[in-house]
């Protein structure tokens, strides 16, 4: 009986040890650290990208960067059963606003363009894929929040502010933000290649495109995402 107390006792303190608030992310040496405020279950909000890949070019039959290929090319460094996939151009494109016909997309099987596929016989492009893996995966140890589109450009712009995105979607983003990154909410083109003017565009703030600052037109619709600080075990807490 004693036995099964004591069973007890410590699997009621090892369960309430895992409800309590996990510690801050590790901040860069002049943030000064946090008190613990997000739950355990931060992580779940959270992508963490690996480092792109580009193992193959599109001269052959096309562009084969296949999920086998690169895992066994790149000891380490994927993780086994990737929770999602990305691919670009390595001019930055996404595959909507490249065009072309593609193969294969997905995690896993990984990313095939062929250029048997292509209209009027055109190569394919030449692209890049990154992984979305847990720790400690990473590349370059930046976990990206999800995309946010809080505002369309329908009013004096578009504004997607940190203060706002924090209130619309309380504990899902960082306490401190690396990166910022801004693409169209339709082709997902980065926003630095649609030539608009940007009155607030960095990862302190958020970003704003505003009407006003444009040429002939009102801004695009966007959508962005944090880049945030990973950490190599998402229980471990600070004292």
């Amino acid at each position: 009986m004693i036995k099964l107390l004591s069973v007890a006792i410590v699997a009621a303190l090892f369960l309430e040890s895992h409800q309590r608030v996990a510690g801050p992310y590790l901040l860069p040496a002049e943030v000064p650290e946090m008190k613990p405020k997000l739950p355990c279950d931060y992580y779940t909000h959270i992508q963490c990208w690996t480092d792109w890949f580009d193992r193959d070019d599109p001269t052959g039959t096309g562009d084969w960067e296949t999920f086998s290929d690169l895992y066994n090319d790149n000891p380490g460094k994927i993780c086994p059963e990737p929770q999602g996939m990305e691919a670009t151009t390595l001019s930055g494109l996404s595959v909507a606003a490249a065009g072309e016909v593609i193969f294969k997309n997905d995690a896993t099987s990984g990313f095939v363009c062929r250029n048997v596929d292509q209209i009027q016989k055109k190569m394919c492009s030449d692209y890049r894929v990154r992984f979305s893996c847990h720790s400690p995966f990473c590349g370059g140890g930046v976990c990206w929040t999800d995309w946010f589109d809080r505002d369309n450009p329908s009013g004096t712009g578009d504004w997607e502010l940190l203060s706002n995105l924090r209130k619309e979607y309380p504990g899902k983003i960082c306490e401190y933000p690396l990166y910022i990154e801004a693409v169209t909410s339709d082709t997902m083109p980065p926003a630095i290649s649609t030539e608009e003017n940007f009155y607030i565009f960095n990862p302190t703030q958020g970003f704003v495109c505003r009407n006003k600052d444009q040429r002939k037109r009102m801004c695009r619709d966007y959508k962005v995402r944090f880049g945030c600080p990973c950490r190599r075990n998402p229980w471990s807490r600070v004292a």
